[in-house]
Formats: C-alpha cells, structure tokens, sequence
C-alpha cells in the first residue's frame, strides 16, 4: 500500500500559474515533429517560421497592436531590461523616474544604470494605500530640463494595485517622456488596446496566465526606433539575438488567446473567491486588514493580507507549507537576513504585522479558501 500525497492547495498564482492542458497540447508538435530552426530556409525551418509569425499576429491582434511591434522575449525581466535600456542608450533619455514599489526586474535595472553611466533617478512617492503619486510625478517631469523615461508598472505584483496607465501616458505625452509599464500582472487578465494605449513598452510573460515559463513578450511602439539589447544573430526581425523559443512562442500565443476567450467569466470568477477570503478573514481573524487597495482599482487575482505579529504568525508561511497551503510572504520587517517586503515598506512601515500574499487562479475554489481559514485560525 503507498502512501498518498496530500493535496497541496496552491495560492501563489502571482509567482507563477499551472500550464493549461490545452497550451500544451498546442506545443507539443514544437517540442517533436516540428523541431527545425526557424532560420533555415527549408521546410522545417519554414514550418517553425510560419509558427513564430502566426503567434505574433494572433497575440497582435488580441492586443490591438500592429505585429511589428511585437518581439519576444524570454519573459517579463528580459522585456524590462531592454525597454530600460533602449530609452537611455538609444532613445537619448538623461533621467530615469520610477517608484519604490517596481519589481526588482526594474529596481534593480534602473539603479545599475544610474549607479554606473551616472544618470539621474528620481522616485514617486507612494500614498498612503500603496497608489503611486501622480501630481508627484507631473512635479518631477514638470521641473526635469533631460528627457526624461517613466517606468511605472500597471498592477503591483504585492500588493494588487492597479495603476491608470492612461493616465500616466498622457502625463508623460504632456512632457515628452517615454513612457515603459511592467504588464507582466496584467497581460493575460486585462483587455489591452495599443493603439489607444499612450505607451512605448509594455512587457508579457507567459507562465502568469497558463502559458509556459521562459517566454515573454515585449511591445514596442512602431514610432519609435531602438537597437537589440542580445546581439549576435538576426532573429526577431534583428531585434533580438538567438535562435527562437518556438514552443514557448506559440505556448504564449495559444495561452493568451484562452485568457482572452475566458476573461469575463473567469475574472468574475477569480474576484468572487478574492471577495470571500477577505469577508471570511475579516469575519473569523482578530485583528486582520489588507495592503493596498482593495476596490476595483486592483487586481482580482491578489489579496496581500496583513496578520497582527505574534510569535504564532512570525512562522506562518511555514506552516501553511507544512499544511500543504502555497503563499507567499513579505512584511515590513527588517530584522536579520529577512528584508522583508520593499513594496509594504514604501507605504506602511510597521514592524508589528506580518504580510501574505495570496494570490487565486480559476483552479481555485471556496472550499479551498475554508481549508486555508481554519489553519490560519489554528496558527494566529
């Protein structure tokens, strides 16, 4: 008799999302029969080629972009860097502004680049709920006298916050600012219009909407003209050096086509569970409340909860491993080897709570959410 292992219950889609069955069968006959290089110019080379070009049109298409602006990439960080860089090496941008609640895909990006090639960087604020500041924002672009490059994310990858990209566009049109957002949690689970959009880059990964890990994509608006971050091959019309991920390529475009096919439902869908864990919490746990935002303005794939620090809920996340729960953690502490979260620290600095993120996907369910309740009644 073998011993069966525990159903996990897995909040953690943020991180990453299981691959859809569907997805993968679509890049099955690119993982066998299909196997030549795109770059070769007989059958098999012509046969991966017109599967690259197909998946750029669909995922065009679906974007309401033009194929040309659309590269792909090894995923969101990769798409990042080369947005970044372009704006200052190629698009002549003198000063960097960004927040404190980027991913550190952009963080760590733009201090590099400001630390080395000495160019300057500023800093939005963030209020109080973890929104970025925009008349900050209009204050630093307003006063600038370089070009300036704004990269700001749409949706925080933490806490949840959606950010009106619109509205930033504009702002950064007003003053003549390239303009990059990190869609990376919103590409896949958000209806994108590029042509109405006012953005230079935005950037995709795959594998956070049941699509394959190590794929991206990365839009570049066709008004502006940049040089390959890989160099060494012609690959993605000269953009980007390496022989093509075509699997993963044709993963990425058959993965946001589901999303897409799948929005209205499965978002309301998604946003009913986030809804009922924060009732139930908030009904069941002493104490409890939520970083950031929690209106429309926010993700309804993310809920960052914040638990009153105890010695029971400093080892959280390390029971619910135990219990077989996947979440992921970050607080405002700063003691130790643990630096916490630098999203949560941006706003509330309070060393007395204890932050986990939970983050849901269509495969999730309420009694899921019940189950993870009455572990973290045992654990508070």
């Amino acid at each position: 008799m073998t011993n069966r292992m525990p159903k996990r219950i897995y909040f953690d889609n943020a991180a990453t999302t299981p691959l859809d069955p569907d997805v993968l069968s679509a890049m099955m006959p690119y993982l066998t029969e299909h196997f030549g290089n795109p770059s070769s110019i007989y059958s098999y080379g012509r046969e991966t080629r017109m599967a690259i070009e197909n998946a750029r049109k669909s995922v065009a298409k679906i974007l309401n972009a033009h194929p040309s602006e659309i590269f792909f990439t090894s995923g969101g960080t990769e798409s990042s860097n080369t947005a970044i860089n372009a704006a200052v090496f190629d698009l002549g941008c003198k000063h960097i502004i960004t927040s404190p609640v980027e991913h550190h895909a952009t963080l760590h990006t733009v201090e590099h680049i400001h630390q080395k090639h000495k160019i300057k960087l500023s800093y939005v604020s963030a209020l109080e709920n973890g929104h970025i500041d925009l008349h900050h924002l209009e204050q630093i672009l307003a006063g600038a006298t370089e070009k300036c490059f704004v990269t700001l994310m749409h949706a925080n990858n933490e806490i949840g916050n959606i950010t009106n990209i619109n509205t930033v566009g504009d702002i950064c049109k007003k003053y003549n600012a390239i303009f990059h957002s990190d869609t990376v949690q919103t590409v896949g689970h958000f209806p994108f219009n590029l042509r109405e959009l006012p953005v230079h880059f935005i950037t995709g990964a795959a594998h956070k909407f049941h699509g394959p890990k190590g794929v991206g994509m990365l839009y570049i608006n066709e008004n502006i003209k940049i040089n390959p971050f890989i160099k060494g091959g012609a690959q993605e019309r000269n953009m980007r050096a390496g022989t093509e991920n075509v699997y993963g390529i044709v993963g990425f475009a058959k993965a946001l086509e589901i999303a897409t096919a799948n929005y209205s439902t499965q978002s309301q869908y998604i946003r009913s569970l986030k809804l009922y864990m924060m009732e139930q919490l908030q009904q069941h746990i002493n104490g409890v409340s939520f970083n950031g935002d929690t209106s429309v303005e926010s993700l309804y794939t993310v809920l960052n909860v914040s638990f009153p620090k105890t010695e029971k809920s400093e080892m959280l996340l390390f029971n619910l491993d135990i219990h077989n729960i996947c979440a992921s953690g970050g607080s405002a502490c700063t003691s130790g080897t643990d630096q916490g979260s630098h999203v949560i620290r941006a706003f509330n600095n309070n060393p007395n709570r204890v932050a986990v993120r939970f983050s849901f996907s269509r495969h999730n369910t309420k009694e899921e959410i019940d189950e993870v309740l009455k572990q973290l009644q045992q654990f508070i």
